[in-house]
């Protein structure tokens, strides 16, 4: 009932930027919690940042100043700038969220909801 749908990710050369987006789509009721997290080859998925639907932010230390997470909450879509890119940040980045959806039999349940994934390769 409920699809995120990535963009944006691709080739940049060091200290380039980019910004990737994550678009929620079906029947959404509400969604909470949203983030990016990022899986590089021989490594463990982790947590780049994450976004409440007030807007709190929190980020990996080592994208603190360089990544901003936002979203749009009337477009379903979180987003993360991310600047100053360095080689280490390639990786596959997934957005993630919380959302509650109206099932069919009319009840709204809260489930967590993964993308497809979204390559980002820095390199010269």
């Amino acid at each position: 009932q409920v699809q995120l749908v990535e963009s944006g990710g691709g080739l940049v050369q060091p200290g380039g930027s980019l910004r990737v987006s994550c678009a929620a789509s079906g029947s959404i009721v509400s969604i909470y919690g949203m983030g990016w997290h990022r899986q590089a080859p021989g490594k463990q998925r982790e947590l780049v940042a994450s976004i409440t639907r007030g807007g709190s932010t929190n980020y990996v230390d080592s994208v603190k100043g360089r990544f901003t997470i936002s979203r749009d909450n009337a477009e379903n879509t979180v987003y993360l700038q991310m600047n100053s890119l360095k080689p280490e940040d390639t990786a596959v980045y997934y957005c993630n969220a919380d959302v509650t959806y109206r099932n069919s039999a009319g009840y709204a349940p809260t489930d967590n909801y993964w993308g497809q994934g979204t390559q980002v390769t820095v390199s010269s």
